[in-house]
């Protein structure tokens, strides 16, 4: 079932068991014995270990913001173990300082439901927001993980499509809320990209179109010819849109204005 079609809480539920499982991955390339100063290809800024420490710690900066009903945001530094455990380059360490954080953030949302009013940068101020919210990075950023050390990247098909929404929708409000030069740019006439997954079903209707119109960007679900189209497996057109991937990289296809495409993943932003 499509992830925008079922109930509030049934979504928040799918949410934790995403942040549930993709904890437990991290982990378990932690224990692995993987080297953790490696850098990450697709965030060369980050070896390994600094990757999961910014995993961890944005998941328990969001614990702490559930937690308490922030009703404005909650500073870093007032985040217990933000940064991770003191010890550097100790898996074991690590390893337990993110089981401690995943048991943390799944029960935190878990306990506060859905529409538990918090705080938020976003449309939508409550713990369902953040549950969606971190779902989707700790895929992202698990998958940075599981390229760094040759694994393959897994997503079901439910997260990914909703994944590439929920990115869709930060980029539309952008555009109405946040004076960004960058993300301004993408508008204009007559230009659109369409997203189409090659290996889904019917039923997860994994397709998309991107109007980049003069007034704003909007998008909807559905196949429709476009100024550029981005074909293949539905993983790789998520990890193209978050830009980890190129474009034209292993099984997708890019039909049409390369440019514009190229246009959108510069400018496509949040901040």
């Amino acid at each position: 079932m499509p992830m925008r079609t079922r109930e509030p809480q049934a979504r928040h539920d799918r949410y934790c068991a995403e942040i549930e499982l993709q904890v437990r991955r991290l982990r378990g390339i932690v224990t692995s014995g993987a080297d953790l100063s490696a850098t990450v290809p697709t965030c060369p800024d980050w070896s390994l270990e600094q990757l999961l420490r910014h995993t961890g710690g944005a998941l328990r900066w969001v614990e702490l913001n559930v937690r308490t009903r922030a009703k404005e945001e909650v500073p870093e530094p007032e985040v217990p173990l933000c940064e991770g455990p003191e010890e550097r380059g100790d898996p074991a360490a690590l390893d337990a300082w993110l089981a401690e954080t995943g048991e943390m953030i799944v029960a935190t949302l878990r306990e506060a439901g859905p529409e538990a009013p918090v705080w938020s940068w976003g449309w939508e101020h409550s713990a369902g927001f953040w549950a969606r919210r971190m779902a989707h990075e700790q895929v992202i950023h698990g998958a940075d993980a599981a390229l760094t050390v040759g694994r393959p990247v897994e997503v079901a098909p439910d997260i990914a499509a909703d994944a590439i929404d929920e990115w869709l929708e930060i980029v539309e409000f952008v555009q109405r809320t946040m004076p960004h030069d960058a993300a301004t740019e993408l508008r204009g006439p007559g230009r659109s990209i369409h997203l189409h997954a090659t290996d889904t079903s019917a039923e997860v209707n994994a397709e998309w179109l991107v109007e980049l119109t003069e007034d704003v960007v909007r998008w909807r679900r559905g196949h429709e010819k476009a100024t550029v189209a981005l074909r293949g497996p539905l993983a790789e057109i998520l990890l193209a849109f978050y830009r980890r991937l190129p474009p034209d990289s292993g099984e997708l296809e890019v039909l049409g204005d390369r440019e514009l495409l190229d246009f959108w993943l510069v400018r496509a932003t949040f901040g």
